[in-house]
């Protein structure tokens, strides 16, 4: 009997085995996902009593103790509005010269790659003391949202044109090809191939780059200002909703509320706009190939 028993416990044994690394890895992907999920329960725990319509639609005020956050969420839209059309084209052309016209092995290709790798790895507080320096003091643009949303494309450029490049490069050259087969021309090829099948990665990128323009706070504290009142004009100073939980946790005395009341609505705003820009670009790319 004990004999009997050894086929079947030999066989537990190693389907024991080759279950361990599957149970580790999802022991690991349950603890990382736990450590993401606790912040953002206790956010939603404490700022969900504040969120309200009046928080959405009042100015603040008592040094943002009381009011709500309407100037910010305008200040923040006009400074990642700025940083995004500045830099988006910029990283579009370079991502589509690095893909299309120019050699992967070539000198330029190289140092072009090098510099965004460069650029990457600048801490953003060094942007900061750039936008600071050039825009606000040699320009004359002074603490104001251009200052800010200029400073925050140079910051962002990096990673919208290493996705956007990574966009065009997971295209492959099968596609090319067979365009230019078919008698397209380069610039056919571009329009009617390679940028419909690349739009969702590009979308995933100018996503990546508005979040981490969203959540940017020491490029903005030297370049767009601290001011919490109701921009006129984008050389008004303004308070990005990231610089104003910031300011609300660390120098405002009774302001811890009004900032997880914020702090959800980055949440809040962060999941809309990606969803949105997603459902977006599946919709074009849908009609874009119907089209043509």
């Amino acid at each position: 009997m004990q004999n009997a028993n050894i086929p079947k416990f030999s066989h537990f044994k190693t389907a024991l085995k080759n279950r361990l690394p599957t149970l580790g890895f999802d022991l690991f992907a349950g603890c990382v996902v736990i450590v993401m999920l606790l912040p953002v329960i206790d956010i939603i725990i404490h700022g969900l009593p504040v969120l309200s319509w009046e928080f959405l639609t009042e100015n603040p005020s008592s040094a943002g103790r009381e009011g709500g956050i309407a100037s910010i969420l305008v200040s923040t839209s006009l400074i990642v509005g700025v940083s995004l059309f500045a830099a988006v084209p910029v990283a579009f052309g370079t991502a589509l010269v690095l893909s299309e016209y120019v050699s992967p092995t070539s000198t330029l290709a190289s140092l072009i790659r090098g510099s965004l790798d460069v650029l990457a790895g600048v801490p953003s507080v060094v942007f900061g003391l750039f936008g600071l320096a050039l825009l606000c003091r040699e320009l004359g643009l002074g603490y104001s949202i251009l200052a800010g949303g200029l400073t925050l494309s140079c910051m962002i450029l990096p990673l919208l044109t290493r996705s956007m490049y990574s966009a065009f490069e997971s295209i492959g050259n099968q596609y090319r090809i067979t365009g230019f087969a078919l008698g397209l021309s380069r610039v056919s090829v571009l329009i009617h191939v390679s940028l419909p099948l690349a739009l969702p990665a590009i979308t995933a990128g100018i996503v990546l780059g508005l979040t981490r323009a969203l959540a940017e706070t020491a490029v903005l504290l030297f370049t767009s200002g601290y001011a919490d009142r109701m921009p006129t004009s984008l050389l008004s100073s303004g308070r990005s909703i990231s610089l104003h939980i910031y300011e609300l946790m660390t120098n405002v005395p009774g302001g811890d509320q009004t900032a997880y009341g914020s702090a959800l609505v980055l949440i809040l705003l962060l999941g809309l706009i990606s969803v949105v820009m997603h459902a977006a670009s599946r919709l074009m790319q849908k009609r874009y190939i119907s089209f043509y």
